[in-house]
């Protein structure tokens, strides 16, 4: 057929026309969900509407355990896409929307059953880099005059509402609680291509983080990161809701998230030490901007950890 052709695979792969852009957390990311996808190598392909733009657009997404790979954009009747996002509701955090059935009946006709490939567009793959090698001060360099900030750094269990007050007192950066906030950083590189520190807040960060995982096994990496002695410490631990929103850049960066392009984009959502109040685990989410919170079933996150280094 055309779409497995101009795509160049030998053989077709199926659609998974129950997938959604809703699942992908759950099936993906944290290894549960709608499905438990437990090989790594195993692939899973679905179209979804982005309404990220000016405009919908309707992609081939391909899906896997760590892996996301848009492979075409979809020439769809524009009316028919932009009928289908008007059916989801308005929507502020996540703009990623299933196909409905009447898109499902088009691409069937008109892009999975036919040799004509006019309708399919590839996507063409970018190499991404990881965070940005070069552009800030150095630990070596003679600092300016700075305020210093204490933010609370202990474990704490919190409803949404504590954590709207504690966003607003601190004025960090959330656009759900507090779209006009701003804290500023003081980031120094520390020459070791593995960590930065804030001045103002007197934290050290990795820049790098630890891999998606869920919340139990996210403490046995943290306790192993300090039994190797992280760049010469071992007193590492996940930051607490503020200290971690205290990253969060009102402007996206390069890599499309709103963090200094000192951290890496692979690591872009992470656990937080904290909580719900009613259950579940609250996370901070830098592509969007927020905080969220996931239940205790399938929670799934990157982690990214600090000390107090003053």
């Amino acid at each position: 057929m055309g779409l497995y052709k101009t795509l160049g695979f030998e053989n077709a792969f199926s659609i998974d026309w129950d997938m959604t852009p809703e699942y992908t957390f759950g099936t993906f990311e944290s290894w549960g969900g709608k499905e438990r996808i437990r090989n790594k190598s195993e692939r899973i392909y679905y179209f979804f509407i982005d309404n990220w733009g000016k405009s919908p657009k309707l992609y081939l997404m391909e899906r896997g355990i760590k892996h996301a790979k848009l492979l075409a954009e979809i020439e769809a009747p524009s009316e028919m896409v932009q009928y289908c996002v008007k059916q989801q509701g308005k929507a502020i955090f996540d703009k990623n929307f299933a196909i409905n059935h009447q898109i499902k009946k088009w691409l069937i006709t008109n892009v999975l059953e036919t040799d004509d490939p006019s309708k399919v567009t590839i996507i063409k793959q970018q190499e991404t880099k990881e965070f940005m090698a070069t552009g800030l001060p150095k630990s070596s360099d003679p600092l300016p005059s700075l305020p210093h900030i204490t933010l609370p750094g202990t474990y704490e269990e919190m409803s949404e509402n504590e954590i709207k007050l504690l966003i607003q007192q601190y004025n960090l950066l959330d656009l759900n609680y507090n779209s006009d906030g701003n804290f500023d950083n003081y980031l120094v590189d520390n020459e070791d291509n593995l960590t930065v520190t804030d001045k103002i807040t007197g934290l050290m960060w990795q820049r790098g983080g630890l891999d998606i995982m869920s919340h139990r096994m996210m403490g046995r990496e943290i306790d192993k990161t300090n039994k190797n002695n992280f760049a010469g410490y071992a007193d590492w631990r996940l930051p607490s809701i503020a200290e971690a929103l205290s990253l969060m850049t009102k402007d996206l960066n390069e890599f499309g998230i709103h963090l200094h392009p000192y951290f890496s984009a692979s690591i872009p959502f992470i656990f937080a030490n904290a909580t719900r109040r009613t259950g579940g685990y609250w996370f901070v989410d830098f592509k969007q901007g927020r905080t969220f919170w996931a239940s205790g079933t399938i929670p799934g996150a990157f982690g990214r950890l600090c000390r107090n280094e003053t």
